[in-house]
């Protein structure tokens, strides 16, 4: 396939990735759009490895891997406690706590 087809793939993961980041209000799901950015971020990484025929892209898509899993694991362990202590993920909800 062409670069230019997996760049296009990887903008329109990344726009509906910050569609979902900016419109969502139950949490689990501004975290699986955050996931949708990170991946259509390794899909431009991987594209322009290829085209230029270099490691780094891959390299730098195992770096942004690893940061999504510590990620996924910090962002599910704060939904938790707040479930636990408020009983709802809905964000409109935690303007409520200010310091």
């Amino acid at each position: 396939m062409l670069t230019t087809q997996f760049l296009l793939l990887g903008a329109v993961l990344f726009c509906i990735g910050v569609y979902g980041v900016l419109a969502r209000k139950n949490a689990v799901m501004v975290l699986m759009s955050i996931e949708l950015i990170l991946n259509s971020v390794n899909i431009n990484l991987l594209a322009f490895s290829v085209r230029h025929d270099s490691v780094d892209g891959n390299t730098f898509a195992l770096y942004v891997i690893a940061i999504a899993a510590a990620e996924v694991g910090v962002g599910l362990a704060m939904v938790l406690l707040i479930y636990r202590n408020r009983r709802t993920i809905a964000l409109d909800d935690l303007s409520e706590m200010k310091g």
